[in-house]
């Protein structure tokens, strides 16, 4: 399970990572933690998962499209490529 965690933390940096680069890194941050089930740090590193994992990475997911729409969804597609074990997320 703490693997399984770990799998998480570092595919949703990954995501605050990417909208970093569209976003710029304080609106990027701020939309991540308005997730509560994440921690996350300035520089938009994933420290902690409170709760189920792939709940806290739809949240996430959601809280980007809710800004940006579809634009999101067609950055994370390459993202997700890399993470074949992680499935069921929209």
């Amino acid at each position: 399970m703490e693997n399984e965690k770990e799998l998480y933390k570092t595919l949703m940096t990954e995501i605050v990572q990417k909208q970093t680069v569209i976003l710029g890194p304080q609106i990027a941050v701020l939309k991540a933690r308005n997730v509560s089930l994440i921690e996350v740090s300035d520089d938009g590193k994933v420290m902690n998962i409170k709760g189920d994992p792939k709940g806290a990475l739809q949240a996430l997911i959601d809280e980007y499209v809710k800004l940006s729409g579809q634009i999101v969804k067609n950055a994370l597609g390459s993202i997700f490529i890399k993470y074949p074990q992680v499935q069921g997320i929209e």
